[in-house]
């Protein structure tokens, strides 16, 4: 699993060579969830509303790229939320 980014304390971390629906994982103060790229829905764990919040904001920006993450299976680091 690499970290694609940091930003506000949550970690978004996505895992090569993982199982479906393309997903990512995030990470906040010991709570951790598993969200869909394209629906960006919470399909695992469990997290603050505003680090979910937090967490779909900073998707919907970078849905395409994660999408070519997990297609091409290629590390490359995310912008985070400012």
């Amino acid at each position: 699993m690499s970290e694609i980014t940091r930003f506000y304390g949550i970690v978004i971390k996505l895992y090569f060579k993982d199982h479906n629906p393309p997903h990512f994982h995030a990470e906040y103060s010991g709570y951790k969830g598993v969200f869909d790229i394209y629906t960006l829905e919470i399909i695992d764990g469990n997290l603050p509303k505003t680090a979910i919040e937090l967490i779909k904001k900073w998707g919907s920006l970078h849905k395409e790229e994660l999408s070519v993450i997990w297609d091409t299976q290629e590390f490359k680091k995310i912008e985070g939320l400012e």
